[in-house]
């Protein structure tokens, strides 16, 4: 197929790269300031053009612009827009409706999401393959040309409805930039306590956590004061934490709160242990 990336950062440099691998035809890319660098060392023989240079003559166009610009640059292309081409936008949280302005136009709507973070071109090659990738549509048309296109990456496909895409990206933020988050506390906390090498010291632990989710569900994966209603515990580490960074009290709270939903959940809390913590959790919120 023909196709063409406007926003070609790292996820659509990316996508575009393992595509011409799988035998499609890149016919342009456009973006912002260092697209036609990137374009030179992942893409070197793709024009670098403007976004509504890139939209002639092809069968699908993918959007991988910043949420907040989809909607401008939808409207912006719908002068250049082919009828019956494919337009896919790459955002998790966005609807198919921000590509309304192509759908009157005359264009075809679907969105295209990798479930998988990317912190560069090189590291997001590797990254795709094996990912899975949530495909909206509006028809079977559409599904079965997301569900190519993710194969053809070497993804994972699967059908997401319209209306649960920001759910799904919630989750998304969830597994992945708020796991970043909080490893950033605790970098933070270990190395305000002396721990050598903070990273270095979390990741065994990290890695065996997700690797006990992963093998046995959250659930069962639990551990730590939440999940054994050790109030005390919990005490003392509001306390640490208040001194050492009073601003992550809070997050501690949700997150032992949130612990403390999973473990009854899962079983493994009784009411009178909870009601202990909580009493705590009260103390730091009052």
């Amino acid at each position: 197929m023909r196709i063409s990336v406007v926003g070609a950062g790292r996820v659509g440099t990316a996508i575009a790269v393992l595509l011409a691998r799988a035998g499609h035809t890149i016919v342009a890319v456009a973006g912002r300031e260092a697209t036609a660098a990137r374009a030179s060392m992942w893409l070197p023989d793709v024009p670098v053009t403007t976004p509504a240079g890139a939209v002639g003559d092809v069968e699908v166009v993918l959007l991988g612009v910043p949420d907040d610009a989809l909607g401008e640059v939808a409207a912006g292309l719908a002068g250049a827009i082919a009828p019956r081409t494919w337009v896919s936008h790459l955002s998790g949280a966005a609807g198919l409706d921000v590509l309304d302005p192509l759908a009157v136009a005359g264009a075809r709507r679907l969105a295209t999401h990798p479930l998988q973070t990317f912190a560069d071109v090189a590291g997001a090659v590797d990254a795709l393959p094996g990912c899975w990738v949530g495909v909206t549509a509006d028809d079977e048309d559409g599904f079965s040309l997301g569900e190519r296109l993710a194969a053809d990456v070497g993804a994972v496909p699967f059908r997401l409805r319209d209306e649960e895409r920001p759910l799904y990206h919630a989750a998304a933020v969830f597994a992945s930039n708020y796991l970043v988050a909080t490893s950033a506390v605790a970098e933070r906390l270990f190395a305000d306590a002396g721990v050598p090498d903070p990273l270095g010291a979390m990741r065994p632990l990290q890695e065996a956590t997700l690797s006990n989710v992963h093998r046995l569900g959250p659930g069962t994966a639990l551990t730590g004061p939440a999940m054994r209603g050790d109030a005390s515990t919990v005490d003392r580490n509001l306390a640490a934490v208040a001194s050492a960074a009073p601003e992550v009290v809070p997050a501690y709270v949700a997150m032992c709160r949130t612990a403390l939903d999973l473990a009854v959940r899962a079983g493994r809390l009784d009411p009178t242990r909870r009601a202990a913590v909580e009493a705590v959790l009260g103390r730091w919120t009052a």
